[in-house]
């Protein structure tokens, strides 16, 4: 089943093409990865697809939605509703705790839970670090956290922006642990990157040339069951 569509999508600014003609289809439980060079358009393809830009022209649509009609109120609703965003940049609060950082996304969504805030914790290995602050976590236990804040509620689609550019490679290794378990137990995925060793762990990697799908790269692999149950809580 299809979770998301762009058909004939572009976005100019200008006389500048961004993107241009995109056709993209990613389905429920997908891992894809989205890669390019510098300028390729893979910031703005995730703007439009994490409800922070529209096209210029063209359709995208977010499960029932047609997410490039709506208004920007609208867009931050289905953003919230929808989308678990993971930056490179982790934009924790740095006056509350682990626990709180999680605790208000779900504030803005509904209402704070802190017995599912510290379970999602846990799912990422983080519940013994709770109570600690951003700058008394590591680089890759803030990621975590954000992964933890992105799941906290349930988003349809788990949308990741360079998610271990700022992590060193046995932090990126926890990292991709994770996404491969969250994708295991369901979850849909959509990382971009530019390094080609987190690209390579998607099933699916799209690669942006001048606004444009150069190619596209499937691997066939075969999803293991997960026995995971706090991972598959958040799915």
């Amino acid at each position: 089943m299809d979770i998301l569509t762009l058909r004939d999508v572009s976005k100019i600014y200008g006389e500048v093409k961004a993107l241009d003609q995109i056709n993209l289809t990613v389905e429920k439980g997908e891992w894809l990865s989205i890669m390019g060079p510098s300028g390729s358009g893979k910031t703005t393809m995730i703007n439009i697809i994490g409800c922070m830009d529209k096209p210029s022209i063209g359709e995208v649509i977010l499960e029932d939605d047609d997410i490039s009609k709506l208004s920007p109120k609208e867009l931050t609703i289905i953003r919230r509703d929808k989308i678990g965003l993971v930056f490179q940049q982790f934009h924790l609060i740095n006056y509350l705790t682990a626990l709180e950082n999680v605790m208000m996304a779900q504030y803005y969504h509904s209402m704070p839970d802190e017995e599912e805030a510290m379970a999602a914790l846990e799912a990422v290995g983080l519940k013994d670090r709770a109570k600690h602050l951003p700058n008394q976590l590591s680089g890759g236990e803030q990621q975590r956290v954000c992964i933890a804040r992105a799941l906290i509620n349930h988003p349809a689609i788990l949308l990741a922006d360079e998610p271990t550019g700022n992590l060193d490679e046995k932090n990126e290794y926890l990292v991709m642990d994770i996404l491969e378990k969250l994708h295991n137990a369901g979850s849909t995925i959509i990382v971009v990157t530019h390094d080609p060793e987190v690209g390579d762990e998607a099933e699916r990697m799209v690669m942006l040339e001048h606004g444009r799908i150069a190619r596209e790269e499937r691997k066939n692999r075969k999803r293991p069951v997960i026995e995971d149950n706090i991972m598959k809580e958040f799915i």
